[in-house]
């Protein structure tokens, strides 16, 4: 399935107007049902669906592990993820949870469920240290692997990394996606995130960082900026967040005991 499409625009340059072909990157409806329970749908770029649904499920508590998970079916004709769990659901999800439709652009979160949300995640002590010039490296290395954007304008990207490198590389034209689309692979791989990292190029809400947290991950990096919930969980959370992260600056909000220069600890 195409993640863009060819349109033909009337362009303005300089006084000059004329009619040119231009790429647009494309939206796309996904249905995710759970135990035949059909939980929301979410507008998104058309790939990597089964990760996208499990990724989400996860982030919403609705999964936590592989071994959850007993058949995952992708039909993208009619734009479904079919997910059947080991336990099944309980018949209250649908009723709780409601049927919505989540926007590419936004969150569906308020502060009641975020701050709810976080007592669900544990505290993060690990040691992961991380030089500076290592993390702008990784957004630079991020920004080299967008070419949805750098096609079109209108993606967000996210990455998996180790201190040294990216194992997962996710562009979607949602922010949230992009980075469900992460959760998810690590699931269906049953990947170890024994140091790892998540570095993306969205402003970060609390609703981000919350995926990050049930991963356990410790360092999350942005190239924008956070909010001030997020700043305040990720300090209760025990993760370094770093935002602004461009050219040869970052700013460090919580935690800046893992990021070290060339000489000594910051």
């Amino acid at each position: 399935m195409k993640r863009l499409e060819e349109v033909t625009v009337l362009r303005a340059n300089r006084g000059e107007i004329k009619e040119v072909n231009d790429k647009v990157v494309a939206e796309f409806p996904l249905t995710i049902i759970l135990d035949d329970e059909e939980i929301v749908t979410l507008l998104c770029t058309p790939n990597k669906l089964d990760y996208l649904a499990l990724g989400f499920l996860k982030s919403e508590g609705l999964i936590s592990k592989r071994s959850d998970i007993a058949k995952v079916e992708v039909d993208q004709d009619e734009g479904v993820v079919r997910v059947d769990t080991t336990g099944k659901t309980s018949s209250l999800v649908k009723e709780l949870y409601g049927k919505r439709t989540i926007t590419s652009g936004c969150g569906k979160g308020t502060t009641f469920y975020n701050v709810v949300d976080s007592l669900q995640c544990n505290r993060i002590e690990t040691e992961l240290d991380l030089e500076v010039d290592v993390a702008l490296e990784l957004v630079r290395e991020l920004q080299k692997r967008a070419g949805l954007f750098k096609e079109t304008g209108g993606s967000h990207s996210s990455a998996l990394c180790t201190p040294g490198e990216i194992i997962i590389f996710n562009e979607d034209i949602g922010r949230h996606n992009a980075v469900d689309k992460i959760v998810g692979e690590t699931i269906m791989k049953d990947l170890d995130l024994t140091n790892k990292l998540i570095v993306t190029s969205g402003r970060v809400s609390s609703e981000i960082l919350l995926k990050v947290a049930k991963l356990g991950l410790p360092i999350l990096i942005s190239r924008a900026a956070p909010t001030s919930l997020t700043i305040e969980l990720a300090d209760e959370l025990g993760i370094t967040l770093i935002g602004f992260a461009r050219g040869r600056r970052l700013n460090i909000y919580t935690h800046n005991w893992r990021i070290k220069d060339k000489k000594s600890s910051l």
